[in-house]
């Protein structure tokens, strides 16, 4: 019997990686306010924004008696936010900024069950090689780009421009497994790898 998850997120991604682990995955995604708070460090926002979906779907759904699981996942540069391009020319222009050089990736994971509540940051660094204007333009022409932060995705045709990652691969990808586990364990929930008998 599989165990039962309710990720509050839309993200394939992430629900891929959970039924990887072994669970039955219900997603539910949270309509919250994405805009960061003047000032507001990338490290305290993708925190603050894991917890508001997570509460977000908890009070949706109060009669839910399994745990939740949300995340949120920022590509900083330099200590900016890179968000999600809206046009072609925003992809490029992101592309262009991470083009040879080390950026970081932080998500932000909330899990909440039977009342308790842990959540936690994960970082990774991640190197880009020069990318050339042809292989941007390519690149963004696939549409690949457009519901990634940061403008790519390490598990998609955007892993090609990835040297180097110290890190999680996972994490990056938007649901760090060792810190997602973790938190699961600590709200008392059975981790993977589960027991047959």
């Amino acid at each position: 019997m599989k165990r039962e998850i309710l990720l509050a997120s839309g993200s394939p991604r992430r629900r891929e990686i959970l039924q990887n682990l072994g669970y039955s995955v219900n997603a539910v995604a949270a309509d919250i306010d994405e805009t960061p708070l003047a000032g507001e460090l990338a490290h305290d926002y993708v925190l603050r924004l894991a917890v508001e979906k997570n509460r977000a779907v908890v009070k949706m759904q109060p009669e839910n008696n399994v745990p939740v699981i949300s995340a949120d996942t920022s590509v900083v540069l330099n200590g900016q936010i890179l968000g999600k391009p809206e046009s072609v020319e925003q992809a490029i222009e992101m592309l262009s900024q991470l083009s040879g050089c080390v950026h970081q990736v932080l998500t932000g994971v909330c899990v909440s069950f039977n009342g308790a509540e842990f959540s936690a940051v994960q970082q990774n660094d991640v190197q880009f090689r020069e990318i050339s204007s042809a292989e941007m333009a390519a690149y963004v022409a696939t549409g690949e780009p457009f519901d990634k932060a940061g403008a790519y995705g390490i598990q998609g045709l955007g892993g090609v421009f990835v040297s180097h990652l110290s890190g999680s691969f996972t994490g990056v990808m938007g649901l760090p497994v060792f810190e997602t586990v973790e938190l699961l364990r600590r709200c008392g929930v059975k981790v993977p790898p589960f027991q047959t008998v």
